[in-house]
């Protein structure tokens, strides 16, 4: 092991042991804006892949993130699911803290 980094052997793929977020250090407001940036970062190319694109409007209380969808996406009917599925869950890959992102217009 490296780092401490457990592994969790399962059949032949080492899987990497599911850190407690709750047990890290809370990110300052820079460090959290920087990872939420990050997600987004990752998610843009299939947005824009559709015609669409995404911002980062705020990040309220460290726990609520608002983004606005651009172009194609703005009335794309599937941007709620877009929002839930992709965006939020990538969100709290970068930001375990985030409890909520919400579409703002």
């Amino acid at each position: 092991m490296l780092g401490g980094e457990k592994k969790i052997i399962r059949g032949e793929k080492p899987l990497k042991a599911v850190p407690q977020y709750h047990k890290l250090k809370k990110m300052t407001k820079e460090e959290l804006k920087l990872n939420v940036e990050k997600a987004l970062d990752e998610i843009r190319p299939f947005l824009k892949s559709d015609g669409g694109d995404i911002s980062l409007v705020s990040i309220d209380d460290g726990k609520l993130v608002k983004v606005r969808l651009e172009g194609a996406c703005t009335d794309c009917h599937v941007n709620h699911m877009t929002l839930k599925a992709g965006v939020e869950t990538t969100i709290k890959k970068y930001a375990p803290q985030i409890e909520r992102v919400i579409g703002v217009s």
